[in-house]
């Protein structure tokens, strides 16, 4: 029996455009599929209103052709997809594998930190209350292409996690999971920052019955503080006159070796050079807390 050919993806929330981070994520998504001659998709994670930057989603495409990082198909925006997300809430809803939950942040630190299970049996009914997915088969510990075993603590583990908040949005491992599932990823490619979601994930690719992919995190771009650059942390844009530096300096944060003369290449003879000397052992670790 042949392997399933290789499908990954790159999946930005347009809160803002790529930085540095967020383009050392692209392209170790893009070399990893690449190299396998895969596919590599685009999603669009607009799941999330109140966090975006208007013009972003059109902004950070714009960026990924800039540096010849293009995409095949057409790009999956997650706001387009919000019934499919419910008709599984319903459903979980009605086998009793999900159910309504009142409680706030506030009230899970005052009990300890960790949501206990205070509503599964109160049958709460109402769209003004958070959905959790009960934990029937807790995932303590996967195989990750860059860390190795990663052991996850049973408090994450075996919690019954919120898949909709209570005001009304979908929650990020309900819609990352549908969608890995509907696009048939075989590979999730990411930064390390979100390895221990992966346990929750996995857990609804059990639930769904469906195989789950494999995963690779890479490491984190971080400030002089040993902080992750992200949106949240104001991290600046990536330039749109240096492309060919910003490419060889992602490379260099993902381990790869580039040549002299390479800066005098285009984008996309780079990009064909990293594809060949692709080496997923040379990809660095760093910390997953940061």
């Amino acid at each position: 029996m042949s392997a399933k050919p290789y499908v990954g993806r790159f999946a930005p929330s347009p809160s803002g455009p790529l930085h540095l981070g967020s383009l050392v994520a692209a392209l170790g998504s893009f070399l990893q599929a690449r190299s396998q001659n895969g596919q590599w998709l685009v999603r669009i994670e607009d799941i999330d209103p109140p966090r975006e930057q208007a013009g972003a989603s059109s902004l950070i495409l714009q960026q990924l052709e800039q540096f010849g990082l293009y995409w095949d198909g057409s790009v999956l925006y997650q706001s387009h997809h919000l019934a499919r997300y419910q008709q599984y809430i319903d459903h979980w809803l009605h086998l009793q594998q999900a159910y309504h939950c009142q409680c706030t942040r506030k009230m899970i630190k005052a009990s300890g930190g960790v949501y206990s299970g205070t509503c599964l049996d109160k049958g709460l009914l109402g769209d003004h209350y958070a959905t959790r997915l009960h934990s029937h088969a807790a995932i303590y510990q996967f195989d990750d292409l860059c860390y190795g075993q990663v052991d996850i603590p049973a408090a994450i583990a075996e919690e019954d996690f919120i898949v909709k908040r209570r005001d009304g949005l979908y929650a990020y491992n309900l819609a990352v999971s549908l969608d890995d599932a509907e696009q048939g990823i075989t590979e999730v490619v990411r930064g390390a920052d979100l390895i221990l979601t992966t346990g929750r994930q996995l857990a609804i690719f059990k639930l769904l019955g469906k195989a789950a992919p494999q995963y690779l995190h890479l490491p984190l771009v971080l400030d002089e503080h040993g902080n992750k650059l992200s949106k949240q942390n104001h991290a600046p844009s990536i330039s749109s006159k240096q492309n060919q530096r910003l490419l060889l300096q992602a490379l260099t944060y993902l381990g790869q070796t580039s040549e002299a003369g390479w800066l005098e290449l285009s984008c996309e003879q780079i990009l064909n050079k990293a594809i060949a000397n692709w080496r997923l052992t040379e990809i660095p670790k760093n910390s997953m807390s940061n």
